[in-house]
Protein backbone atom coordinates (compact mmCIF):
# COMPACT_ATOMS: atom_id res chain seq x y z
CA UNK A 1 0.00 0.00 0.00
CA UNK A 2 0.97 3.31 -0.85
CA UNK A 3 2.73 4.95 2.91
CA UNK A 4 4.55 8.07 1.22
CA UNK A 5 3.93 11.74 3.20
CA UNK A 6 2.59 12.99 -0.95
CA UNK A 7 1.28 9.99 -3.25
CA UNK A 8 2.05 11.18 -6.67
CA UNK A 9 -0.93 11.26 -9.38
CA UNK A 10 -0.65 7.96 -12.00
CA UNK A 11 -1.91 8.31 -15.44
CA UNK A 12 -2.26 4.53 -16.35
CA UNK A 13 -4.76 4.44 -19.00
CA UNK A 14 -3.95 4.28 -22.79
CA UNK A 15 -3.69 7.52 -24.72
CA UNK A 16 -7.26 6.95 -26.64
CA UNK A 17 -8.96 8.52 -23.78
CA UNK A 18 -9.07 12.65 -23.74
CA UNK A 19 -6.02 14.48 -23.04
CA UNK A 20 -7.74 16.56 -20.11
CA UNK A 21 -7.49 13.18 -18.19
CA UNK A 22 -3.63 13.29 -18.65
CA UNK A 23 -3.71 16.79 -17.26
CA UNK A 24 -5.67 15.89 -13.64
CA UNK A 25 -3.58 16.39 -10.88
CA UNK A 26 -4.83 14.70 -7.07
CA UNK A 27 -2.52 16.30 -4.86
CA UNK A 28 -3.67 14.69 -1.28
CA UNK A 29 -2.00 13.38 1.45
CA UNK A 30 -0.85 10.27 2.40
CA UNK A 31 -0.78 8.59 5.61
CA UNK A 32 2.28 6.81 6.91
CA UNK A 33 1.39 6.25 10.08
CA UNK A 34 -2.37 4.71 9.14
CA UNK A 35 -0.20 2.71 6.75
CA UNK A 36 1.81 1.07 8.58
CA UNK A 37 -1.47 0.70 10.67
CA UNK A 38 -3.76 -1.32 7.79
CA UNK A 39 -0.01 -3.27 6.92
CA UNK A 40 -0.10 -4.56 11.00
CA UNK A 41 -3.72 -5.70 9.77
CA UNK A 42 -2.68 -7.54 6.76
CA UNK A 43 0.70 -8.95 8.28
CA UNK A 44 -0.96 -12.49 7.23
CA UNK A 45 -0.68 -11.25 3.45
CA UNK A 46 2.53 -10.13 3.48
CA UNK A 47 1.78 -6.69 3.24
CA UNK A 48 4.11 -4.32 2.94
CA UNK A 49 4.95 0.04 2.30
CA UNK A 50 5.54 1.13 -1.12
CA UNK A 51 7.14 4.58 -1.27
CA UNK A 52 7.06 4.88 -5.09
CA UNK A 53 4.12 3.99 -7.02
CA UNK A 54 1.32 6.58 -6.06
CA UNK A 55 -2.86 7.05 -6.84
CA UNK A 56 -3.27 5.43 -10.01
CA UNK A 57 -6.48 6.18 -12.08
CA UNK A 58 -8.76 4.17 -9.83
CA UNK A 59 -8.35 6.01 -6.76
CA UNK A 60 -7.86 9.79 -7.92
CA UNK A 61 -10.60 9.30 -10.82
CA UNK A 62 -13.63 9.24 -8.06
CA UNK A 63 -12.25 10.79 -4.92
CA UNK A 64 -11.52 13.83 -7.09
CA UNK A 65 -15.31 13.99 -7.49
CA UNK A 66 -15.84 13.36 -4.20
CA UNK A 67 -13.24 15.27 -2.49
CA UNK A 68 -12.27 17.97 -5.06
CA UNK A 69 -10.23 19.87 -2.68
CA UNK A 70 -8.04 16.86 -2.46
CA UNK A 71 -7.91 17.74 1.17
CA UNK A 72 -8.22 14.49 3.04
CA UNK A 73 -5.35 11.22 3.59
CA UNK A 74 -5.46 8.52 0.85
CA UNK A 75 -4.31 5.14 1.28
CA UNK A 76 -4.27 3.01 -1.98
CA UNK A 77 -3.64 -0.94 -1.50
CA UNK A 78 -2.80 -3.19 -4.16
CA UNK A 79 -4.48 -5.78 -5.44
CA UNK A 80 -3.28 -9.50 -5.53
CA UNK A 81 -4.23 -10.83 -9.06
CA UNK A 82 -3.56 -14.34 -8.10
CA UNK A 83 -5.44 -14.71 -4.65
CA UNK A 84 -8.65 -16.59 -4.54
CA UNK A 85 -12.31 -14.80 -4.53
CA UNK A 86 -12.68 -16.12 -0.88
CA UNK A 87 -9.48 -14.94 -0.15
CA UNK A 88 -10.51 -10.97 -1.21
CA UNK A 89 -13.78 -11.57 1.09
CA UNK A 90 -11.61 -12.47 3.97
CA UNK A 91 -9.16 -9.86 3.15
CA UNK A 92 -11.64 -7.12 3.54
CA UNK A 93 -13.23 -8.63 6.99
CA UNK A 94 -8.84 -7.61 8.66
CA UNK A 95 -9.96 -4.06 7.20
CA UNK A 96 -13.20 -3.95 9.81
CA UNK A 97 -11.65 -1.98 12.92
CA UNK A 98 -10.28 0.35 10.11
CA UNK A 99 -14.19 1.49 10.31
CA UNK A 100 -14.47 1.72 14.16
CA UNK A 101 -11.55 4.40 13.68
CA UNK A 102 -13.63 6.25 11.20
CA UNK A 103 -11.47 5.49 7.87
CA UNK A 104 -13.45 5.29 4.63
CA UNK A 105 -12.98 1.92 3.44
CA UNK A 106 -13.71 2.56 -0.64
CA UNK A 107 -13.53 0.06 -3.41
CA UNK A 108 -13.06 1.34 -7.04
CA UNK A 109 -14.00 -0.27 -10.07
CA UNK A 110 -17.84 -1.50 -12.29
CA UNK A 111 -20.05 -4.40 -11.84
CA UNK A 112 -20.01 -4.42 -15.68
CA UNK A 113 -17.12 -2.97 -17.50
CA UNK A 114 -16.43 -4.14 -20.96
CA UNK A 115 -14.62 -1.44 -22.82
CA UNK A 116 -15.15 -3.54 -26.23
CA UNK A 117 -18.66 -3.29 -26.30
CA UNK A 118 -19.08 -0.06 -25.33
CA UNK A 119 -20.64 3.02 -27.43
CA UNK A 120 -19.99 6.32 -26.78
CA UNK A 121 -23.48 7.36 -26.98
CA UNK A 122 -24.86 8.80 -23.67
CA UNK A 123 -28.30 7.54 -24.78
CA UNK A 124 -27.68 4.14 -25.97
CA UNK A 125 -29.47 1.66 -23.67
CA UNK A 126 -27.55 -1.10 -22.08
CA UNK A 127 -26.87 -4.72 -23.39
CA UNK A 128 -29.42 -6.57 -22.32
CA UNK A 129 -26.44 -9.13 -20.37
CA UNK A 130 -25.14 -6.00 -19.01
CA UNK A 131 -28.33 -5.25 -17.87
CA UNK A 132 -29.22 -9.05 -16.13
CA UNK A 133 -25.72 -9.27 -14.49
CA UNK A 134 -25.86 -5.87 -13.31
CA UNK A 135 -29.10 -7.00 -11.48
CA UNK A 136 -28.17 -9.96 -10.55
CA UNK A 137 -25.39 -8.91 -8.69
CA UNK A 138 -26.63 -6.16 -7.04
CA UNK A 139 -29.45 -9.20 -5.43
CA UNK A 140 -26.31 -11.36 -4.80
CA UNK A 141 -25.19 -8.33 -2.70
CA UNK A 142 -28.20 -7.58 -1.31
CA UNK A 143 -28.56 -11.31 0.53
CA UNK A 144 -25.56 -11.59 1.55
CA UNK A 145 -24.75 -14.28 -1.03
CA UNK A 146 -20.62 -14.34 -0.77
CA UNK A 147 -20.78 -17.70 -2.32
CA UNK A 148 -22.65 -16.78 -5.38
CA UNK A 149 -20.33 -13.63 -5.40
CA UNK A 150 -17.27 -15.28 -5.59
CA UNK A 151 -18.87 -18.24 -8.15
CA UNK A 152 -19.59 -15.20 -10.40
CA UNK A 153 -18.41 -16.76 -13.50
CA UNK A 154 -20.77 -19.89 -13.38
CA UNK A 155 -23.14 -16.86 -14.34
CA UNK A 156 -22.10 -18.10 -17.89
CA UNK A 157 -22.16 -15.97 -21.31
CA UNK A 158 -23.09 -12.55 -19.20
CA UNK A 159 -20.48 -13.17 -16.36
CA UNK A 160 -18.09 -13.32 -19.16
CA UNK A 161 -19.13 -10.27 -21.20
CA UNK A 162 -19.29 -8.12 -18.05
CA UNK A 163 -16.36 -9.11 -16.16
CA UNK A 164 -14.05 -8.41 -19.01
CA UNK A 165 -11.18 -6.85 -16.62
CA UNK A 166 -11.62 -9.00 -13.49
CA UNK A 167 -9.49 -6.10 -11.84
CA UNK A 168 -12.47 -3.68 -12.01
CA UNK A 169 -14.72 -6.53 -10.47
CA UNK A 170 -12.72 -7.64 -7.31
CA UNK A 171 -13.11 -4.72 -5.04
CA UNK A 172 -16.61 -5.46 -4.48
CA UNK A 173 -15.39 -8.43 -2.62
CA UNK A 174 -13.33 -7.01 -0.20
CA UNK A 175 -15.90 -4.42 0.32
CA UNK A 176 -18.61 -7.01 1.40
CA UNK A 177 -15.71 -8.82 3.64
CA UNK A 178 -15.81 -5.08 5.23
CA UNK A 179 -19.43 -4.57 5.43
CA UNK A 180 -19.35 -6.31 8.75
CA UNK A 181 -23.01 -7.36 7.80
CA UNK A 182 -24.18 -3.58 7.81
CA UNK A 183 -27.04 -3.28 5.35
CA UNK A 184 -26.41 -1.84 1.64
CA UNK A 185 -28.12 0.66 -0.24
CA UNK A 186 -27.22 1.18 -3.78
CA UNK A 187 -27.02 4.68 -5.86
CA UNK A 188 -26.32 5.99 -9.10
CA UNK A 189 -27.63 2.59 -10.66
CA UNK A 190 -26.76 2.90 -14.58
CA UNK A 191 -25.39 1.54 -17.07
CA UNK A 192 -23.69 4.05 -19.17
CA UNK A 193 -22.37 3.72 -23.10
CA UNK A 194 -24.26 0.11 -23.09
CA UNK A 195 -21.34 -2.03 -20.94
CA UNK A 196 -20.04 0.38 -18.06
CA UNK A 197 -22.05 -0.30 -15.06
CA UNK A 198 -22.21 3.47 -12.44
CA UNK A 199 -23.95 1.43 -9.78
CA UNK A 200 -22.49 2.51 -6.46
CA UNK A 201 -23.44 1.34 -3.13
CA UNK A 202 -22.56 1.60 0.43
CA UNK A 203 -22.41 -0.51 3.73
CA UNK A 204 -23.60 1.64 6.84
CA UNK A 205 -25.18 0.71 10.06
Amino acid sequence: MTAMPKPRTIHDFGRSLPAALFECQYPVPGDPELAAQVADLLSSYHATLDQSWGLDHGTWAVLSKAWPAADIPVLQISLDAGMPNSERIELGRKLIPLRDEGVLLAGSGNIVHNLGEMQWDENAAPHAWATRFNDRIKNIVADGDEIGLCNYEAMGEDARLAVADPDHFWALMYLIGASDDDAVTFHTDFIQYKSLSMTSLVFAS
